[in-house]
């Protein structure tokens, strides 16, 4: 099944797969190429839903962009440059998982959260 939106773009693609009774599936080839997903997938529960992910390195894209042009403002080129690179790299997947752990014990009700409103709010400044 396929929906479309107003301007006749594809927003939603479903398919009915079945689970293995040791919990499995198969993502359909299609799905995996339209997304990108290679061998590894980040799973993630949101609400009543699973998202799976693709883990590949077009999804740390635009973050080793930033991550270049800072090492780049700082003075390193050549191999230190490479050096650092690998080593911020590394750094970046540990990072993200603390954030969602920290984004999970906020949706679970176990840690204060501020609002958009209460971080851009004028009337607070």
């Amino acid at each position: 099944m396929t929906t479309k939106n107003k301007q006749n773009k594809v927003t939603i693609q479903k398919k009915i797969i079945s689970v293995s009774r040791k919990r499995q599936i198969t993502i359909p080839l299609e799905f995996c190429k339209k997304v990108g997903i290679r061998q590894d997938v980040e799973c993630y529960t949101v609400n009543n839903s699973i998202i799976l992910r693709p883990i590949s390195e077009q999804s740390t894209g635009e973050f080793s962009e930033q991550i270049l042009a800072d090492l780049i403002s700082q003075g390193y080129s050549g191999d230190e440059l490479l050096k650092q690179f690998k080593l911020k790299s590394k750094q970046m997947r540990p990072a993200i998982e603390k954030l969602l752990e920290e984004a999970e014990e906020v949706a679970n009700g176990k840690a204060n959260y501020s609002t958009y409103q209460d971080v851009f709010d004028s009337k607070s400044t």
